[in-house]
């Protein structure tokens, strides 16, 4: 069994308990890389199915806009897909990092110094008690702030390029608006919503980006476990 030391908490692992350690970290890292992996799928899926729109969108002058606003339906989709996957990806990617800032760092550095009290026990009870590590929302934003802001971004300067050059340049603003319509809700509403759209998405990656710095700074400058 393993030995307490004396004075930080931390347990002196067996040679039997260490190469336990070491599978089951081997294990983290298979999981989070598979996960890692279907993550980039649904990134894929999204940058295939906006080249698509575009091409139909583009490929004449005639050709409607409607494409580059329909595909925004699977985009959010695949979004959707995603979020759920990062939050299964989360748990193994923390865990690796756990065990790699705990165990396998004070075995590099002179004193074996743990950087974590009692480290074990905060593992053991994330896989006594396995839960997500961040919320759907805080997942969702990461994804955004990531990968898919970039993704709306382009398929919104699409849209407004296709309203501005085709089926020629657009004279002036009103005719610009007027050809956003689809069907009996007028260009202007359609514009709105786009405002709201990308919108939202820029706000929801600037907020993110804000709570996991503000998250950090209170952590003293390091990430723990999620």
């Amino acid at each position: 069994m393993a030995e307490k030391r004396s004075g930080d908490g931390s347990n002196e692992f067996s040679v039997a308990e260490i190469g336990a350690l070491a599978h089951l970290y081997r294990g983290e890292v298979y999981r989070s890389t598979i996960w890692r992996t279907r993550l980039d799928t649904t990134t894929n899926w999204s940058v295939v199915t906006l080249g698509v729109a575009l091409s139909i969108t583009f490929s004449s002058p005639e050709a409607s806009p409607l494409p580059l606003l329909l595909v925004g339906v699977l985009i959010i989709l695949f979004l959707s897909l995603e979020t759920r996957r990062y939050r299964f990806f989360n748990v193994w990617r923390a865990r690796t990092r756990w065990i790699e800032k705990n165990f396998y760092v004070p075995m590099l550095i002179d004193g074996d110094l743990h950087t974590e009290t009692d480290w074990q026990t905060v593992l053991a009870n994330d896989y006594n008690y396995p839960q997500y590590h961040v919320s759907y929302m805080t997942a969702m934003a990461r994804r955004v702030r990531s990968n898919y802001l970039w993704i709306l971004l382009i398929q919104t300067m699409a849209f407004v390029g296709k309203l501005t050059v085709h089926p020629t340049p657009a004279a002036d603003l009103e005719e610009f608006v007027s050809r956003a319509d689809i069907g009996p809700v007028p260009g202007w509403v359609i514009l709105a919503i786009g405002v709201f759209y990308i919108g939202a998405w820029s706000g929801l990656a600037i907020w993110i980006s804000r709570k996991d710095a503000k998250r950090i700074r209170q952590r003293g400058g390091t990430k723990t476990m999620g």
